[in-house]
């Protein structure tokens, strides 16, 4: 992994984009990694496009502005790549796309105009299929780690569930239903190139 990592988020307001990106931080820290995780806030309604970003380091981070150029980007609302340039910043080669779809990755290589690394994984499926409602921030995170490999599945599906635990303490389905979530994504994603 290269000493800093920069991951961006797109959803629309209600989706978890915010909370997978802290989700995603504070399982970063629980290894040993230095993270940042913030939101753009601009009209929260629900619906809107909202926008998510990590940062994920072995050495303290010392930038504190905006992300401009992701090594990542996860768009959890696959409608916004027709409203949002989700590619904005990306780098055209090294850069990695993963989409909330049940496509083929190769599907959105011409209308994304990008040669970069494409995945999809159906997060929206696996989410009503695990929890109950389509919420797909957790499947996300879970094909987050599967297609970049900077952290290891078993280490974050404990610090997930810990925290879990203690905010869902008497609703063991929520619990279980988001772990399996991780754990399908993770299994499930499509990759390209």
């Amino acid at each position: 992994m290269k000493e800093m990592f920069e991951i961006r988020w797109h959803g629309r307001g209600g989706q978890g984009a915010k909370t997978a990106a802290l989700l995603f931080g504070d399982a970063a820290c629980s290894t040993g990694k230095y993270i940042q995780a913030f939101p753009e806030y601009g009209p929260e309604r629900m619906g809107a496009p909202v926008v998510s970003f990590n940062r994920i380091s072995s050495k303290p981070i010392r930038t504190h502005g905006p992300i401009l150029n992701p090594d990542v980007v996860v768009v959890l609302d696959v409608s916004l790549v027709e409203q949002v340039d989700v590619t904005a910043g990306l780098d055209n080669e090294k850069g990695i796309i993963l989409l909330n779809s049940s496509k083929e990755p190769a599907e959105f290589a011409e209308k994304l105009k990008f040669t970069g690394r494409i995945c999809t994984v159906d997060a929206s499926r696996i989410s009503i299929e695990t929890i109950g409602r389509e919420i797909p921030n957790t499947p996300m995170m879970g094909a987050l780690i599967r297609v970049t490999g900077m952290l290891d599945i078993k280490e974050v599906i404990q610090d997930i569930k810990h925290k879990l635990e203690a905010k869902f303490r008497n609703r063991p389905e929520i619990i279980e239903g988001n772990i399996k979530a991780i754990e399908m994504a993770y299994n499930q994603v499509k990759m390209s190139n």
